[in-house]
């Protein structure tokens, strides 16, 4: 679904060589725009030969459409392209210019790239990533645009191919039909594997409001946050957006004289929901309608005893 340009906010990031930066965040889905500059130097005046005198980091400004990909969802992105301990060095390029950093223009932003920040700080110790408030932005000359769709040979520390793998490499197992019959209520059955809906205001999920992760009932699979939950006031457990946008999958649904969209998840191809366009406008005007019998809640304090550590910083 196209969504409107309200739905459009940037972040400003340095990871080292534009190039490869750019030509990545090209890839992900949800990216409206990557475009090459140069940030937070000395001046407000800049070119590529005078990196070294006004101390400008290049840097990408990412343009993306939050109504389908999260800020944290771009910024785990980021550090898996980056040494975010290396200091003024990404792959064979040194200098003050290569350096990384991440620079915001909104303190709702900051409190998102801390939380990221803190993650990885916990796990490595002291980072050389900046942090800062954007000062200034100069686009880069017309030739460092799409450098690398212009010279397909042309020097990239980062790995593009990266782009199109998920970012946790987990597999989810779909139990056959006979063994779900063993394990499911019939009612999580009849939804989830005949695409049923369960009568609303009758879901133990549209009370919850602890911290954690909401996971697919049968396979496992993380599909919604608390932090994206909202009371839609429809009588079901109600989203602005899955945990990640590649953990759920879309259909056309044109049953009961009704043209909606089908939210079903990725690995387990299981029915969930339907997706529509009245949703909260200021976090992206999506509401996702989500069955609560297809739902399992795993509260935050659990989630790394349960094997979900990898998605605390998205919580």
């Amino acid at each position: 679904m196209q969504m409107e340009n309200e739905n459009i906010k940037s972040i400003y990031l340095a990871g080292g060589c534009f190039w490869g930066v750019e030509a990545y965040f090209d890839r992900i889905d949800g990216v409206v725009e990557a475009i090459n500059g140069y940030a937070n130097g000395k001046s407000e005046e800049t070119g590529y030969s005078f990196l070294k005198i006004t101390d400008h980091a290049e840097t990408v400004k990412i343009d993306y459409d939050f109504s389908k990909i999260s800020l944290a969802e771009i910024l785990l992105h980021y550090f898996r392209i980056i040494d975010p301990t290396s200091v003024n060095k990404q792959g064979n390029d040194e200098g003050r210019q290569y350096r990384t950093g991440i620079y915001y223009t909104s303190s709702e932003d900051l409190a998102t790239i801390l939380k990221i920040y803190g993650y990885y700080q916990e796990r490595l110790g002291t980072l050389a990533v900046e942090v800062e408030e954007l000062r200034h932005f100069i686009v880069a000359e017309e030739y460092h645009q799409d450098y690398l769709i212009k010279n397909p040979s042309g020097y990239c520390h980062v790995n593009l191919y990266m782009a199109d793998e998920p970012l946790f490499d987990e597999k989810y197992n779909n139990p056959s039909d006979e063994e779900l019959k063993n394990i499911l209520d019939e009612l999580s059955y009849d939804i989830m594997r005949n695409s049923h809906t369960e009568r609303p205001g009758t879901s133990e999920f549209n009370d919850e409001n602890r911290r954690g992760i909401y996971v697919d009932k049968i396979t496992g699979e993380p599909l919604f946050t608390s932090n994206e939950k909202f009371d839609a006031g429809c009588g079901w457990p109600s989203f602005t957006r899955p945990i990640l946008k590649d953990n759920v999958k879309y259909h056309k649904d044109n049953s009961f004289n009704m043209r909606r969209t089908e939210v079903r998840s990725k690995s387990g191809d299981n029915h969930l929901g339907h997706v529509f366009q009245d949703g909260p406008i200021d976090r992206g005007g999506l509401r996702y309608c989500i069955n609560g019998a297809a739902l399992r809640f795993i509260p935050y304090d659990k989630m790394v005893e349960e094997g979900y550590g990898d998605y605390l910083p998205l919580v």
